[in-house]
């Protein structure tokens, strides 16, 4: 998008949900959604569904009297981000199973230090040790 043009006065922001990678299709049966008004050369577009396949968007600018031409089509995705937490590192209160998290407020974790700590075992007065980490 240019920098400021004096001309602008605001974008039209438009898209689809799509099937397909890549380029846009010619025929496609999902309608454009549009976004008007935009002032800015940034814009958040929220709602989004997680783990969508492929979206298209376009863009133009206008002025007080007439809208540009759309720009070439991009196709995006919303991809699905997967992790695991890891129970040796996790918070003293958190008990972490294979598929579920729960907090534990009387700290098992804790407990278990206590124990160690009688048996000479415990934990060293280091700062990368502290219960505050």
């Amino acid at each position: 998008m240019p920098d400021e043009d004096s001309k602008i006065d605001h974008y039209v922001l438009e898209y689809r949900k799509t099937n397909f990678e890549g380029p846009p299709r010619a025929k496609e049966d999902q309608p454009w959604m549009v976004i008007e008004g935009i002032k800015g050369t940034e814009y958040t577009l929220s709602g989004l569904k997680f783990d969508m396949k492929y979206m298209n968007f376009r863009v133009r600018a206008c002025n007080k009297a007439v809208a540009g031409e759309f720009s070439e089509p991009v196709t995006l995705e919303t991809r699905a981000f997967m992790f695991r937490l890891d129970a040796s590192t996790c918070h003293q209160n958190l008990r972490v199973e294979e598929l579920s998290v729960e907090w534990d407020a009387t700290g098992g974790k804790v407990q278990d230090v206590k124990v160690r700590e009688k048996d000479g075992k415990g934990r060293t007065a280091s700062p990368a040790n502290s219960p505050a980490r």
